[in-house]
């Protein structure tokens, strides 16, 4: 076979209208690299005139053209290039014949013959055209325009039932298929093939985490990468998709303003067109279709777009089935989890069966959500029903409405795995019985996947005494504080374990100061703690383990001495001591009371002294003056008949010894009424030394006469 190449430059003749280069690969497809037209002719002449025509009818870049006499082997063309065969009506037969055979996809076939006789069959046979020759001068370029429009529309036919066989096959596979990953997977190989781009991803964008995160669950290139999580941070092409519900294309990362913040992390060879594509379920964004085509290749045409956005929409509803379809299998499995899980209760629990109903608690077994499995016998007694009320009404309502939010957040608890212990819970009389307290203890029932057993007992009457001594022990607290004296007890190593408010008055210390901070040698002079353990042992002050009232001391928080009267014992369980108390009592008002109390008796006895001394004065004055007066006037008597007497004999009395003696007496007796007028002027008790270290009256000092000069 011989051919013959005929360049642009070689057409000679009239210059038809041109038809642009691209319009050719345009009609033979996209993936075409440049139009290709072949000549084969028989005929020489008519081979070169085709040539030089179809030459004339290019604009641009240089379109091959090749001539040949006979058919080469069609099955060596590159139809890729968009290949157009002009032949001859001697070699269609065959040309057409060897097409078919060979499977040649997209090569057009023009016939040129003399006779148009032949040209249904030929147009039957798979002719796009058949032209009659010699043409006329604008015949070519008319009809190569026909041909490009019906190779236009014939190409957009075949893309738009190429995207329809697409469709129904991924339809198809998004209903036949139950694994997630799968579909998507397939999806993105779907998308890949039908645009014919480098790599198509699918991100997911969880609605329950944060808008930062999404995850590559999908990828065309790589069937491995099923959950990649990413931080959409690094991606704001994702996140305007998602902010804007719409689709985004981005010709050039390395200009792009949207990925000025993030360009330094695109790889250097990820420079090819990038276009996103929301996936939508009504107003939720779910995630987007991202794909990414090689450095290079065109933008995606409309019916690309197109396509991709349908796609995407598809895959929406499949997620979304997807969902439910996880949810229905979820709530399957739990159901078929819950009847294993009862099963297995009900087999774990058969062994307790004779325990339980001898059991002299109340015993009562729940599921996780609180639901009565069982109860013994013993249970139903103590809540005052019958299982059939129990089963029928359930156990709140035989409990008080009161009782219903602790009972909550013990299951709280429970349910946390912290299961409570000595639970009080009233339950509710019925009949006219009382009220009856129960306490309840929760623990895991072994082998029962989650079950909760609780035991619980009637202590009401406990619980009652247990309020009364209480209300003792309140009792006894309250008159500890309220007493005057101070109460201090401690254990054996003499920490203080009380200390009342009478304490903390004599001591200046508050009690939280003390009790368990402190201890008791702090509170006696030095030696003093020792001293009182010595007498609590001692025979004395009451006998062993006692100490009855003692003065002592004590000693306050600034170091002063207080006198205190101490009673004390030693506190005893099961007779081995285990510590003491003491009862101090503050005796410095009672010693001030009593210091001016003897001073008050002791003025009290002077003044009855001055009494009895100013009566007695009185009376011996009284009853001394009467014979003091008759010795006055009888001597006086005996004076005047000793000085008649002698001058009755003429003799003169003056030195006798009898008138001496007279004026003897008479002197004495005025000194003894000078001395009974002093008695009779006494006013107060004074005294004064005398022989031998004794105390006598002194009549002037008690009769006030001291600046007049004593008695001699």
């Amino acid at each position: 076979m011989t051919s013959s190449g005929v360049s642009i430059a070689g057409f000679v003749g009239a210059a038809p209208v041109p038809v642009k280069a691209a319009t050719f690969s345009a009609t033979l497809g996209p993936m075409y690299r440049e139009p290709r037209l072949v000549v084969l002719d028989g005929d020489a002449a008519r081979r070169t005139a085709l040539a030089a025509r179809l030459s004339a009818l290019v604009e641009g870049a240089p379109v091959p053209i090749e001539a040949h006499a006979s058919v080469p082997d069609l099955a060596t063309l590159e139809a890729d290039d968009g290949l157009l065969l002009v032949v001859g009506e001697e070699l269609a037969g065959e040309v057409i014949g060897e097409l078919a055979a060979s499977r040649v996809a997209d090569v057009g076939v023009v016939v040129v013959g003399k006779d148009g006789a032949e040209a249904a069959k030929l147009l039957e046979a798979g002719a796009l055209d058949v032209w009659r020759w010699p043409l006329q001068e604008l015949e070519i370029p008319a009809r190569v325009r026909s041909l490009l429009r019906i190779a236009a529309a014939n190409a957009t036919l075949a893309e738009k039932q190429k995207d329809a066989r697409s469709m129904v096959e991924l339809t198809q596979t998004l209903a036949s298929s139950l694994d997630i990953s799968e579909i998507l997977y397939t999806v993105t190989r779907r998308i890949a093939a039908a645009v014919r781009v480098e790599r198509v991803s699918i991100v997911l964008r969880p609605s329950a985490e944060s808008s930062s995160v999404g995850y590559v669950v999908a990828a065309s290139d790589d069937q491995g990468i099923t959950n990649l999580r990413i931080d959409l941070e690094k991606y704001p092409e994702l996140l305007e998709v998602f902010r804007t519900r719409s689709p985004l294309t981005i010709h050039d990362p390395a200009t792009h303003p949207l990925l000025e913040g993030v360009r330094h992390g695109v790889p250097s060879g990820a420079r090819g067109t990038a276009s996103l594509f929301p996936i939508l379920w009504h107003d939720e964004v779910m995630g987007a279709v991202f794909v990414r085509s090689p450095r290079g290749r065109s933008d995606l045409s409309e019916r690309e777009r197109s396509f991709c956005q349908i796609v995407a929409n598809a895959t929406a509803v499949a997620l979304r089935n997807a969902r439910i379809l996880q949810t229905l299998r979820d709530e399957t499995e739990q159901v078929r989890d819950a009847r294993r899980e009862a099963e297995q209760r009900l087999h774990g629990l058969k062994r307790y069966a004779d325990l339980f109903a001898s059991s002299a608690d109340g015993l009562a077994a729940f599921d996780p959500r609180g639901k009565l499995l069982f109860a013994n016998p013993r249970a139903y007694e103590i809540v005052g029903a019958t299982e059939a009320e129990v089963q029928q009404a359930g156990l709140l309502a035989f409990l008080p409405s009161s009782e219903h939010a602790p009972l909550a957040e013990a299951w709280q608890r429970i349910r946390s795995g912290d299961f409570p212990r000595e639970l009080d819970v009233r339950i509710a009389g019925r009949g006219g019985s009382r009220e009856r307290i129960v306490c309840a203890s929760f623990s895991a029932l072994q082998e029962s996947e989650g079950a909760v057993l609780v035991s619980f007992r009637d202590v009401t009457e406990a619980r009652q005494m247990a309020g009364e001594l209480r209300r003792t022990r309140d009792f006894l607290e309250g008159l500890i504080q309220a007493t005057v004296d101070a109460i201090i007890a401690a254990d054996r190593q003499g920490n203080v374990l009380l200390f009342n408010h009478g304490a903390e008055r004599i001591y200046g210390w508050k009690a939280d100061e003390v009790v368990g901070k402190r201890r008791v040698t702090e509170l006696y002079p030095p030696g003093g703690a020792q001293e009182v353990m010595r007498l609590l042992r001692s025979e004395g002050h009451g006998g062993p383990g006692r100490l009855e009232q003692i003065r002592f001391e004590a000693m306050t928080r600034d170091g002063v001495r207080v006198p205190i009267h101490l009673s004390a014992a030693v506190l005893t369980e099961d007779g081995v001591a285990i510590g003491t108390v003491g009862i101090f009592t503050d005796i410095r008002e009672k010693l001030r009371v009593e210091e001016r109390l003897a001073q008050a008796t002791e003025k009290l006895a002077i003044s009855e002294k001055q009494a009895i001394v100013a009566e007695l004065a009185g009376t011996t004055a009284h009853e001394l003056n009467q014979p003091l007066t008759s010795i006055l006037g009888y001597t006086e008597l005996l004076r005047r008949k000793l000085v008649a007497a002698a001058a009755a004999r003429g003799a003169s009395a003056e030195g006798s010894a009898e008138l001496h003696g007279l004026a003897v007496i008479a002197r004495e007796a005025e000194r003894m009424a000078d001395i009974v007028k002093k008695i009779g002027k006494i006013t107060k008790y004074e005294t004064k030394s005398y022989v031998g270290g004794a105390k006598i009256l002194d009549l002037d000092r008690a009769s006030g006469d001291e600046a007049k000069g004593g008695s001699s």
